[in-house]
Protein backbone atom coordinates (compact mmCIF):
# COMPACT_ATOMS: atom_id res chain seq x y z
CA UNK A 1 0.00 0.00 0.00
CA UNK A 2 1.37 3.28 -0.88
CA UNK A 3 1.51 6.61 1.07
CA UNK A 4 0.74 10.45 0.97
CA UNK A 5 2.88 12.61 2.14
CA UNK A 6 0.92 15.53 2.81
CA UNK A 7 2.89 19.41 2.73
CA UNK A 8 1.74 21.91 4.92
CA UNK A 9 3.05 25.38 5.82
CA UNK A 10 2.20 29.21 6.20
CA UNK A 11 2.17 31.79 3.10
CA UNK A 12 6.31 31.83 2.51
CA UNK A 13 7.15 29.18 4.80
CA UNK A 14 9.19 27.55 1.44
CA UNK A 15 6.79 24.57 1.05
CA UNK A 16 6.20 25.26 -2.53
CA UNK A 17 10.18 25.29 -3.12
CA UNK A 18 10.20 22.13 -1.17
CA UNK A 19 7.34 20.43 -2.55
CA UNK A 20 8.91 20.68 -5.80
CA UNK A 21 12.28 20.00 -4.40
CA UNK A 22 11.07 16.66 -3.12
CA UNK A 23 8.69 15.79 -6.44
CA UNK A 24 11.91 15.47 -8.53
CA UNK A 25 14.05 13.83 -6.32
CA UNK A 26 14.19 10.23 -8.11
CA UNK A 27 15.33 7.81 -5.17
CA UNK A 28 11.91 9.36 -3.34
CA UNK A 29 10.04 8.74 -6.94
CA UNK A 30 6.65 10.16 -5.35
CA UNK A 31 3.86 11.17 -7.99
CA UNK A 32 2.13 14.18 -7.06
CA UNK A 33 -1.64 15.67 -7.40
CA UNK A 34 -2.40 18.30 -9.06
CA UNK A 35 -5.02 20.66 -7.41
CA UNK A 36 -7.83 22.63 -9.05
CA UNK A 37 -8.26 26.00 -8.64
CA UNK A 38 -10.79 28.62 -9.00
CA UNK A 39 -8.27 31.67 -8.49
CA UNK A 40 -6.81 33.26 -11.53
CA UNK A 41 -3.59 32.37 -12.63
CA UNK A 42 -0.31 34.07 -11.32
CA UNK A 43 2.60 35.00 -13.65
CA UNK A 44 4.44 31.89 -14.42
CA UNK A 45 1.81 29.45 -13.37
CA UNK A 46 0.44 26.91 -16.29
CA UNK A 47 -2.88 25.15 -16.63
CA UNK A 48 -2.31 21.80 -15.16
CA UNK A 49 1.22 22.42 -13.34
CA UNK A 50 1.02 24.65 -10.22
CA UNK A 51 -2.96 23.90 -10.42
CA UNK A 52 -6.04 23.03 -12.78
CA UNK A 53 -7.29 26.60 -12.94
CA UNK A 54 -11.21 26.06 -13.41
CA UNK A 55 -14.46 28.28 -12.81
CA UNK A 56 -16.95 28.07 -10.30
CA UNK A 57 -19.56 26.00 -12.48
CA UNK A 58 -16.85 23.07 -12.75
CA UNK A 59 -16.59 22.96 -8.86
CA UNK A 60 -20.76 22.86 -8.17
CA UNK A 61 -20.78 20.01 -11.07
CA UNK A 62 -17.95 18.09 -9.15
CA UNK A 63 -19.21 19.04 -5.42
CA UNK A 64 -22.55 17.26 -7.28
CA UNK A 65 -21.00 14.29 -8.65
CA UNK A 66 -19.43 13.50 -5.11
CA UNK A 67 -15.74 13.88 -6.29
CA UNK A 68 -14.28 16.36 -4.60
CA UNK A 69 -12.50 15.30 -1.71
CA UNK A 70 -11.80 18.50 -0.19
CA UNK A 71 -12.74 22.02 -0.99
CA UNK A 72 -11.72 25.38 1.41
CA UNK A 73 -12.84 28.55 -0.10
CA UNK A 74 -11.42 32.14 1.03
CA UNK A 75 -13.20 35.36 0.76
CA UNK A 76 -10.24 37.52 -0.56
CA UNK A 77 -9.57 40.99 -1.72
CA UNK A 78 -10.07 39.79 -5.21
CA UNK A 79 -13.92 37.50 -4.41
CA UNK A 80 -13.45 34.46 -3.44
CA UNK A 81 -11.12 31.65 -4.42
CA UNK A 82 -11.53 27.84 -4.08
CA UNK A 83 -9.10 25.55 -3.89
CA UNK A 84 -9.64 21.93 -3.96
CA UNK A 85 -8.71 17.96 -4.64
CA UNK A 86 -11.02 15.69 -6.87
CA UNK A 87 -10.82 12.15 -6.76
CA UNK A 88 -10.24 12.08 -10.45
CA UNK A 89 -7.84 9.04 -10.56
CA UNK A 90 -4.94 10.59 -10.26
CA UNK A 91 -4.27 8.34 -7.19
CA UNK A 92 -3.91 4.49 -6.77
CA UNK A 93 -2.46 3.56 -4.01
CA UNK A 94 -1.91 0.17 -4.75
CA UNK A 95 0.65 1.22 -7.69
CA UNK A 96 2.40 4.17 -6.08
CA UNK A 97 3.24 6.70 -3.29
CA UNK A 98 2.50 10.70 -3.51
CA UNK A 99 3.25 13.80 -2.61
CA UNK A 100 0.06 16.60 -2.14
CA UNK A 101 -0.12 19.66 -0.31
CA UNK A 102 -2.38 21.93 1.17
CA UNK A 103 -3.75 23.36 4.65
CA UNK A 104 -4.70 21.55 7.97
CA UNK A 105 -8.10 21.92 6.97
CA UNK A 106 -7.56 20.28 3.34
CA UNK A 107 -5.21 17.70 5.04
CA UNK A 108 -8.39 16.76 7.46
CA UNK A 109 -10.79 16.43 5.11
CA UNK A 110 -8.56 14.52 2.72
CA UNK A 111 -7.82 12.32 5.46
CA UNK A 112 -11.60 11.83 6.50
CA UNK A 113 -12.35 11.05 2.78
CA UNK A 114 -9.84 8.47 2.03
CA UNK A 115 -10.26 6.91 5.61
CA UNK A 116 -14.07 6.43 4.60
CA UNK A 117 -13.08 5.00 1.45
CA UNK A 118 -10.84 2.18 3.69
CA UNK A 119 -7.54 4.08 2.52
CA UNK A 120 -5.61 5.00 5.56
CA UNK A 121 -2.36 6.42 4.08
CA UNK A 122 -1.68 10.18 5.19
CA UNK A 123 1.65 11.25 6.37
CA UNK A 124 1.84 15.21 7.46
CA UNK A 125 4.67 17.30 6.89
CA UNK A 126 4.54 20.19 8.36
CA UNK A 127 7.07 23.24 7.39
CA UNK A 128 7.35 26.13 9.81
CA UNK A 129 9.45 29.71 9.33
CA UNK A 130 9.76 32.64 11.30
CA UNK A 131 6.61 34.78 11.31
CA UNK A 132 9.05 37.99 10.59
CA UNK A 133 10.93 36.26 7.51
CA UNK A 134 7.82 34.83 6.40
CA UNK A 135 6.33 38.57 6.33
CA UNK A 136 9.64 39.85 4.29
CA UNK A 137 9.69 37.00 1.64
CA UNK A 138 6.00 37.13 1.00
CA UNK A 139 5.71 41.11 0.29
CA UNK A 140 9.39 40.32 -2.16
CA UNK A 141 7.39 37.55 -3.93
CA UNK A 142 4.49 39.62 -4.50
CA UNK A 143 6.43 42.85 -5.51
CA UNK A 144 7.09 40.35 -9.01
CA UNK A 145 4.28 40.38 -9.96
CA UNK A 146 2.73 41.86 -12.70
CA UNK A 147 -0.05 43.73 -10.44
CA UNK A 148 0.91 43.25 -6.46
CA UNK A 149 -1.92 42.60 -4.27
CA UNK A 150 -0.42 43.56 -0.89
CA UNK A 151 -3.97 43.88 0.64
CA UNK A 152 -4.27 40.14 -0.29
CA UNK A 153 -0.70 39.20 1.56
CA UNK A 154 -1.43 40.83 4.43
CA UNK A 155 -4.47 38.68 4.48
CA UNK A 156 -3.47 35.49 4.09
CA UNK A 157 -0.62 36.26 6.84
CA UNK A 158 -3.47 36.94 9.30
CA UNK A 159 -5.43 34.17 8.31
CA UNK A 160 -2.79 31.59 8.60
CA UNK A 161 -2.76 32.35 12.43
CA UNK A 162 -6.34 30.51 12.67
CA UNK A 163 -5.66 28.28 9.98
CA UNK A 164 -2.72 26.85 11.88
CA UNK A 165 -3.47 27.30 15.66
CA UNK A 166 -1.76 25.18 17.50
CA UNK A 167 -5.25 23.46 18.44
CA UNK A 168 -6.22 23.07 14.96
CA UNK A 169 -2.62 21.31 14.68
CA UNK A 170 -2.81 18.85 17.48
CA UNK A 171 -6.55 17.65 16.99
CA UNK A 172 -5.28 16.57 13.61
CA UNK A 173 -2.29 14.81 15.00
CA UNK A 174 0.23 17.09 12.99
CA UNK A 175 2.54 16.31 15.74
CA UNK A 176 5.67 16.93 13.84
CA UNK A 177 7.63 20.24 12.55
CA UNK A 178 10.15 21.08 10.47
CA UNK A 179 11.92 23.96 10.79
CA UNK A 180 13.09 25.68 7.32
CA UNK A 181 15.61 28.01 8.66
CA UNK A 182 17.89 27.00 5.24
CA UNK A 183 16.31 25.04 2.51
CA UNK A 184 18.18 22.07 1.53
CA UNK A 185 18.91 20.76 4.58
CA UNK A 186 14.91 21.36 5.63
CA UNK A 187 14.13 19.41 2.21
CA UNK A 188 16.97 16.57 3.33
CA UNK A 189 15.01 15.97 7.05
CA UNK A 190 12.01 15.45 5.13
CA UNK A 191 13.33 13.26 2.79
CA UNK A 192 14.98 11.45 5.52
CA UNK A 193 11.50 10.21 7.12
CA UNK A 194 9.31 9.78 4.07
CA UNK A 195 12.29 7.59 2.77
CA UNK A 196 11.69 5.56 6.49
CA UNK A 197 8.24 5.70 5.75
CA UNK A 198 8.19 4.27 2.01
CA UNK A 199 10.70 1.39 3.71
CA UNK A 200 8.07 0.47 6.38
CA UNK A 201 5.14 0.66 4.03
CA UNK A 202 7.30 -2.03 1.91
CA UNK A 203 7.88 -4.40 4.85
CA UNK A 204 3.85 -4.40 5.56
Amino acid sequence: MGRIFYIMGKSASGKDSIFRMLAGDQELALKTVTMYTTRPKRSGEEDGREYFFRDRAFLLKEQAAGRVMECRTYETVLGPWSYFTLDDGQIDLSRSSYLMMGTPESYGNTKKYLESRGRQALIPVYIEVEDGERLLRAVKREMCEKEPHYAEVCRRFLADREDFCRERLDRLGIDRIFQNQELLACKEEIKAVILENLTESMVY
